[in-house]
């Protein structure tokens, strides 16, 4: 598990464990809050392609999914 701290996630970089349509290098481009602050989503864009998919931050913590930085 990956160890994150949501607050902190906008424009943190994170690459694709297996990558689909060429697409392996990703942004933080947006952070969603609900109304007391909390982080619940995040908007990663495509380096390559510049798709935007929006998911829940949590799932940046699995390593067999998503790998912090660029590698």
């Amino acid at each position: 598990m990956n160890r994150i701290n949501p607050s902190k996630l906008l424009l943190s970089k994170w690459t694709a464990a297996h990558p689909q349509n060429r697409e392996k290098h990703f942004l933080v481009t947006e952070l969603f809050r609900d109304e007391e602050g909390t982080v619940l989503d995040v908007e990663l864009q495509a380096v390559l392609t510049q798709r935007n998919q929006r998911l829940s931050w949590q799932t940046l913590k699995n390593r067999d999914t998503w790998i912090s930085g660029w590698n």
